[in-house]
């Protein structure tokens, strides 16, 4: 072996050092917003809430996410990437603990939007950071690592609630110490949101801004192990293409006739389709919504892990190819996907049987259908939309506007999450399961005529010639 592709060997394991410290952030993102889930039934008893007040109990952290996503991209252009991780790892650990003791319904929503906030950052700061410090021919690749700590905190967190909440014999009943079991399910995302601090603390800045702040020896240290060879030319080529003579700003988004730049709303429109085709009901709501057809508490939980576990490995299916058959192919594939099963759950849920509650009733194979069903719609989801969504956002701004263009997307991303979230309870009490998919379905539909007419590939371009 030659010493120049055991330096390669060393960068590369580099890289995936840092990239997977970063993506701790979206380990965080992806445990905190489905931590909530074996715990939805149960604070609804606690609290004595409403469905409109359960909805918002799960979904107004979203708002939260939407304000902590538009404004990392400013904090991170100011103060670098690094220090708003150690931001949000402060904020995600002190919601955790203020969630777990919570005395009322509001007092609860409060903690849950602090964690919100620290979510929408982690949504923007992760994948700006591993898009910036990864070589061109590892860029998705890496670029998919958010996602996949993303659906292995939801699955964690799946799996917590399922173990605490059988421990207990619900999410009701006393656990450790004789305090509720749902509380405890909040109280385990403090030792990763800790160690997602320690981490951001071990970890360098971002060689981009870096340069842009002038600190071009420090940037040189970051790219000679990153990507070696000569960095001074690298440098070279980053200094062209970043603002030094002022920070960033949200105005640098409009044209010089008015509105955003057509990339901008690129950007934006493939972060509402993420959400509008429904996505986040399944890891939100799943246990009620099995429930709803007729599954125990127990058995609900278990659909809900093993669909976190689908989750899960569909994501290293697109890590494996994303950098080989590009983007565009994957979320061409995943959209039809979609349409299909989303569209098969539509007609499953509305023409089923109603019980004495309203709720559609699964007898025999029609309820194994819809299990098979709503996991190859996940699987459809992860390979592509999931996982390719926060590539693309990653790498298809240029350096200029990296993260002011990211934190605005990701912050319509958490908008729309919000509404889907929120509206899903008084549909499916209003209207019914069929009617809330069919709204899905057409989304995933319209999804695959955006990729088509405005999605270009980016396969192994470097971020200075996007």
């Amino acid at each position: 072996m030659t010493s120049t592709t055991t330096r390669r060997k060393s960068n590369t394991f580099y890289v995936i050092l840092i990239a997977g410290a970063a993506a701790l952030g979206g380990f965080l993102f992806g445990f905190d917003t489905a931590v909530i889930n074996g715990a939805v039934t149960a604070l609804s008893t606690a609290f004595s809430a409403n469905s409109v007040l359960t909805g918002l109990a799960v979904s107004l952290a979203l708002l939260g996410s939407a304000v902590g996503a538009f404004y990392a991209g400013k904090i991170a252009d100011r103060y670098g990437r690094v220090k708003a991780m150690v931001v949000a790892s402060v904020l995600f650990t002190i919601s955790a603990i203020g969630s777990g003791i919570a005395f009322g319904i509001w007092d609860f929503i409060f903690w849950r939007l602090l964690g919100g906030l620290a979510v929408g950052a982690a949504s923007v700061i992760a994948p700006a950071y591993i898009a910036e410090c990864s070589p061109s021919n590892l860029r998705g690749r890496l670029g998919s690592l958010q996602q996949l700590a993303i659906v292995i905190g939801i699955f964690i967190a799946l799996l917590c609630d399922y173990f605490i909440a059988v421990s207990a014999g619900s999410a009701e009943s006393p656990f450790l110490f004789g305090i509720a079991a749902w509380r405890w399910m909040f109280w385990t995302e403090i030792p990763p949101a800790v160690l997602y601090g320690m981490a951001a603390l071990m970890i360098p800045e971002s060689p981009r801004y870096l340069v842009a702040q002038g600190r071009e020896p420090e940037a040189a240290n970051v790219l000679s192990k990153i990507i070696g060879g000569n960095v001074l030319a690298k440098i070279e080529e980053i200094r062209q293409t970043v603002m030094r003579e002022r920070e960033p700003q949200f105005s640098d988004l409009l044209r010089r006739s008015g509105g955003l730049l057509p990339i901008v709303w690129i950007g934006i429109g493939i972060s509402l389709l993420q959400q509008f085709v429904g996505i986040n009901v399944i890891f939100y709501y799943s246990s009620v919504l099995w429930r709803a057809v007729g599954f125990s508490e127990k058995h609900s939980l278990t659909i809900t892990v093993i669909t976190g576990a689908v989750n899960i490995i569909t994501t290293l299916v697109a890590i494996a190819f994303v950098d080989k058959f590009g983007r565009k192919p994957l979320l061409i594939l995943g959209s039809i996907g979609m349409t299909i099963t989303l569209g098969t759950m539509a007609s499953i849920f509305g023409t089923a049987p109603l019980d004495a509650a309203g709720n559609p009733t699964l007898n025999g194979s029609t309820g194994i259908v819809a299990l098979v069903t709503a996991n190859l719609y996940v699987f459809c989801f992860g390979f592509s939309w999931g996982p390719v969504t926060w590539v693309l956002l990653g790498e298809m701004f240029n350096n200029k506007i990296r993260a002011a263009a990211l934190s605005v997307a990701a912050a319509m991303q958490w908008v729309a999450n919000f509404a889907v979230s929120t509206s899903f309870p008084p549909i499916l009490q209003y209207f019914g399961l069929g009617a809330a998919y069919g709204l899905y379905t057409t989304a995933a539909a319209i999804s695959l005529f955006f990729v088509l007419f405005f999605i270009k590939e980016t396969k192994g371009m470097e971020l200075e010639d996007m």
